[in-house]
């Protein structure tokens, strides 16, 4: 599976040569994962599960889409629990409870520390296994980030998030493109679909229901009129490069490192002295800032600002409405087995 580096631009455009050299892996690929999906029977947990996945590799929108339904699903008087894999983290055996007084990216990944300040959040590489630390500690409600084509923890619902800007790329499974599974297979399992940022034209999506929001930017200074060094490593740069230019900043500089990169010391020093010379703030994101805790590193940055995203559900209500349709289905599911 794709992950540690920025995703291939070929991805995203019209197949082209690239593509199709990479067709007969993608086939062999693809033929693995669909089988991997109707196949497997995942396991099951007496608790209302949600996931939260995405069809692609490469950033999508996801992780600001599950901090909106672990702030929703507090407020509705749940303690939810968020099931995270760790990706970029180096976390390999059983579960482990975040603690984001103690624990670092290095340790549990970027992802899963952000989250952390939402929810408990428990870090596993076996979802179903994970998911049994957090109802032991006393979630009653499961956000499970990403973890969809693995089916190893029955959802019983699944939200699948498209980032809209790119779509499903260029149709074709990995290598040869950004689909994790054929699309057919995944429509399967998917319950509904949400649209971020809708600016390119999906496929018919028959059957299955599709929303939309968009990304809202926030900051933590003032962004207006002033000119940035921006840096980051996540999936999809464009999207916080754009945050800055739509809160007002300008980018002079634009530096892009691999999708969950290890800042080293000698690189953020490049990037202070940088924006220090040609008199620059510095600009990144919440999830880069997470691994610049890694041994302090974000103390080199002066003038640093650090870019967050807010989801705007276009459907009123449509965190409340996918939990309440959740819980009618985990309790169905659970009637179900009190009659088997």
């Amino acid at each position: 599976m794709f992950r540690g580096k920025s995703s291939p631009l070929f991805w995203w455009r019209d197949p082209g040569f690239l593509s199709r050299l990479l067709i007969p892996s993608a086939k062999l690929y693809s033929y693995f994962a669909a089988r991997n999906m109707r196949t497997r029977i995942p396991l099951e947990i007496d608790l209302p599960v949600l996931c939260i996945g995405n069809f692609t590799l490469g950033g999508s929108g996801k992780t600001p889409v599950v901090i909106s339904f672990a702030q929703t699903a507090g407020k509705l008087g749940y303690k939810p629990g968020i099931l995270s894999r760790g990706f970029g983290g180096s976390f390999l055996d059983g579960a482990h409870v975040v603690d984001i007084n103690k624990d670092s990216a290095c340790f549990v990944g970027d992802e899963a520390l952000l989250l952390a300040e939402y929810g408990t959040v428990v870090v596993s590489h076996n979802r179903y296994i994970g998911a049994r630390l957090l109802k032991k500690i006393g979630c009653d409600l499961i956000l499970m980030d990403d973890g969809f084509q693995s089916r190893r923890l029955y959802p019983d619902y699944a939200l699948l998030v498209v980032d809209g800007m790119r779509g499903f790329g260029n149709g074709k499974v990995f290598p040869s493109g950004p689909l994790r599974a054929p699309l057919i297979t995944q429509f399967c399992y998917t319950d509904s679909i949400l649209v971020i940022d809708c600016g390119k034209k999906l496929p018919e999506i028959p059957g299955i229901p599709v929303f939309y929001a968009i990304l809202v930017p926030l900051a933590n200074g003032e962004v207006e009129n002033k000119r940035f060094l921006s840096f980051t490593g996540i999936g999809n740069p464009k999207k916080f490069f754009r945050s800055v230019k739509v809160l007002g900043g300008m980018i002079e500089q634009e530096r892009i490192f691999p999708d969950h990169h290890f800042f080293r010391e000698f690189e953020v020093k490049d990037i202070a002295e940088n924006a220090r010379l040609n008199d620059l703030h510095i600009a990144t994101t919440a999830k880069d800032y997470m691994r610049l805790r890694v041994n302090g590193l974000y103390r080199f940055l002066d003038k640093l600002i650090v870019f967050d995203i807010h989801v705007d559900f276009k459907s009123s209500n449509f965190c409340e409405k996918i939990l309440e349709e959740v819980i009618s289905r985990y309790k169905g599911r659970m009637r179900d087995g009190d009659l088997a």
